[in-house]
Formats: structure tokens, sequence, C-alpha cells
């Protein structure tokens, strides 16, 4: 379970620091084992789930890091991740909020407001958001970025039981030690302004000591939340899309081990846990989490449901986030590698959306279906910039993906002809294998 969530919980604060926000890797593992701990008290020990950093809300990291308007203006990167971080203390508040709807009227009537002709196109504009960067770092060495894209591929293609479930993991390490070796006979990248250097430093490594403590713990004013409306506008509505992966887990988990986890301990306490997991994170400078997919496949492969494992890789996340060195000798990635499992990572998110549509049975022969997605897509690809307007003597911003949410669960309330019932079409398996964000 460790292996499993281990690649893509720590390529988080990876890709967030390639924005240009100093999100910490130790903070990240820190809040992934709490946040997995704190779930399985919420649900009464149950729930055989890891929490590890969420995919989802990369496009909000990387949206704030490029706010150059009003107080934005001059901030540091460190401020800036404060505010971010701020937006997804109150996206986690939104599950709690949700789980207190679902418990008083029933999850098919909130379900109804969420269907995914809206959730689909917005997980879909989330990936396609961020397929520049994935670009950009690639290009500063193809060759190795291609390294890693083809170990994901055949991990994922002809990989065989637990080779299949941690491609994201074998890519990253499989490519990092052939840039060691790359690195050692001379070989070089290039930097962010097209200047030819060493393809790996690792001086911070150096300097790194192998036992120490989180940096909000060191630098505790430094690294605590800040709250604003534009990033809390950001952030927000990304929630949507990371509460509707939240129910295909607990169904897909359901599924694997035979129990009814919606019913018992309840939708609404496993919505409580992953929300305050994800707002405590964020309070000291951590991501969203999430309840990861490839550790449902491991469920799968292995037939071991007692959640009591789970809570034992959450301890191996907390001892590894006390090691300063640990996290030096990760972030010592070169940004090819970081580019190459992003442009698969990247992809799959946007796939994943199309999945969602599919499995759905969504139906576009229908209008209304169709000048939603329609809508969605327009607003989440032409608001490139967002819209920044004036409220009281507050300037506010609005991202493309906020625009395209807002409008989109706009329209669904508004249209008529709903055509979606919750619960009514579900598929097995969705969660067995790479393909969650």
């Amino acid at each position: 379970h460790m292996f499993a969530m281990f690649g893509a919980t720590v390529l988080v604060p990876i890709l967030v620091n390639n924005y240009g926000l100093p999100l910490s890797i130790q903070t990240t593992l820190l809040f992934a084992g709490i946040g997995t701990l704190f779930f399985h008290v919420c649900t009464r020990l149950r729930v055989p789930a890891f929490l590890g950093s969420s995919f989802a809300f990369l496009g909000g990291f990387q949206a704030i890091a490029n706010l150059d308007s009003g107080k934005y203006a001059a901030m540091e990167a460190s401020e800036k991740l404060q505010y971010a971080c701020g937006g997804i203390v109150v996206a986690g508040l939104l599950y709690v909020v949700l789980a207190g709807v679902i418990k008083l009227v029933g999850v098919k009537k909130v379900m109804r407001f969420l269907p995914p002709v809206v959730t689909g196109p917005i997980i879909i504009l989330i990936g396609l958001n961020l397929a520049p960067s994935a670009v950009n770092n690639a290009k500063t060495c193809w060759w190795l970025a291609l390294v890693a894209m083809a170990i994901i591929i055949a991990a994922n293609i002809w990989g065989r039981g637990m080779i299949k479930i941690i491609p994201i993991l074998l890519g990253v390490v499989g490519s990092y030690v052939i840039a060691v070796i790359a690195n050692a006979m001379g070989a070089t990248a290039l930097d962010a302004t097209g200047a030819v250097v060493p393809l790996m430093d690792f001086s911070t490594v150096a300097d790194a000591s192998p036992i120490g403590l989180q940096p909000f713990l060191t630098d505790f004013g430094g690294s605590i939340a800040k709250f604003d409306l534009t990033a809390i506008l950001v952030m927000a509505p990304i929630a949507i899309a990371a509460m509707m992966e939240h129910i295909g887990d607990m169904s897909a988990i359901s599924a694997t081990v035979g129990e009814n986890f919606i019913e018992n301990p309840g939708l609404h306490r496993t919505l409580i846990g992953d929300g305050i997991a994800t707002s405590l994170s964020a309070i000291f400078g951590g991501p969203a989490n999430t309840t990861y997919g490839e550790n449902t496949g491991v469920l799968v492969l292995s037939k071991v449901y007692d959640p009591k494992v789970i809570r034992l890789a959450a301890i191996y996340a907390l001892v590894l986030s006390f090691s300063p060195m640990f996290a030096a000798v990760v972030n010592a990635m070169p940004a090819a590698i970081v580019g190459g499992v992003s442009f698969i990572l990247y992809g799959m998110i946007s796939a994943i959306g199309v999945r969602n549509v599919v499995e759905n049975r969504v139906d576009f022969t229908n209008s209304r279906n169709l000048i939603i997605a329609a809508v969605i897509l327009v607003c989440g690809l032409g608001f490139s910039g967002g819209l920044t307007f004036q409220v009281g003597g507050a300037q506010i911003t609005l991202t493309a993906l906020a625009i395209a949410a807002i409008a989109g669960i706009a329209l669904n309330a508004i249209l008529p002809g709903k055509d979606y019932e919750f619960g009514a079409d579900v598929t097995d398996g969705r969660s067995a294998d790479f393909g969650r964000y």
C-alpha cells in the first residue's frame, strides 16, 4: 500500500514546485498519513482507504501561481501558496457541507445537481489546462522524458500484479536512476531560460539533515493558510470534481470488499473524513487529500481487506515525512522526468473525464446535455486569463475552471429535462487500475 500511494503522493508537491509554489514533500507525506488515520476514525475504522495527494487541485495551484493582478502582482511565491492552501481549506469544508446535505435529503437528490454531464467536462478541463506545463518540463531533456513515459506505459500495459498498480512510482524511480547514471557521464539539460545546465543538482542533498521537522513546524507563521476570495474561487469549484472521485472510489472499494460502505458507515461519514483531512492538511501548508484508487488496486490484488494494513502504510508515510534529506533527494529530480510523467498523467486526467461521461452513458443526442457540455468546455478553454472584476474595494479573479464549473452547475439547474439518476447504472472495477487522479 505504501508503494502504491507513494509515487502519486510525492509527485504532487514536485509538480507544484515546478509551477513556482514551494509545497513541501515532508508536509505532504505527514498529512497523507494523518489524513488517512483521521479518515479511518471518522469511518469507524471500517473502510480500507488511503488518502494521498489529489491531482485534481493541480490546476488551481497553477492558476494561483500565474496570478499577477491586484494583491497578487508582487506577491512572494511562499505567500501565494498560503492563499492557495486557504482556498483548499474552504474546498475541504464543502465536503462537510455536502455530507450534511446528503444526511438530510439523501444522496440521489443531491447528485441531481452534479450529474456526469457537468462533472465529466470539468475533469476533462483540469487535464487540458495543465497540458502546456507537461510539454515545458519535458522539453528540457526530451530523451529522459521519453524514458519516463516508456516505463509508465510498459508497466501499465504489460505489467502484472503489483507492477501494474505502481506505474507512476516505477516511472519516477526508473528514470531517476537512469538520470543519475547519465549525469555522472556528463549529460546536460536546458533550464527555464534555455541555458545548458547539468542534468541533476545534488547540492541541496549534501546540506540536508537525515532527520528533521516539517517546514510548517520550523516556520509556523510562514506556512499557515491565508484566506482571500480570489483564491477561494479558484480552488473551491475543484471540490466538485474531487467529490465525484470520492463517491466513485467508495463505490469501487465497496464492490471490491463486498460491503456497502456508502450505506454503512455512510457516504456522509466518508465525505466528512476526506474533507476535514483535506482542510487540516491545507491549514498547515499541505495539498488536498483524496481517496486513492491505486490502493483499491492493491486490495483487488492482495485480497487482504483489513483496514489495519492501510493504517500501517499511513504510519510509514508519517515516518518518511521526518527526513529532510529524503525530501531533498526527491526534489533533485530533473524537470524532464516530471514532464514525462505528467505528460501521461495530465492526459489521463482528461481521459478519466471522458470515461466518466461514457460509463454513465450521457446522451449527447439530447440538446440539453450538448449545450451544458459545450458551454463548460468553451468557458474552461476560452477564458485563458480568467475574469477579473471589482467588488467594493477588492479585486476578484475567477479562473477559467471556476467560470466553467459555475456555468455548468447553473445550466444544469435551470434547463429542463434532467435525465440522470444517481446509482442507476454503476460499473464495477473502476478503480482497480492506474487510471485515477
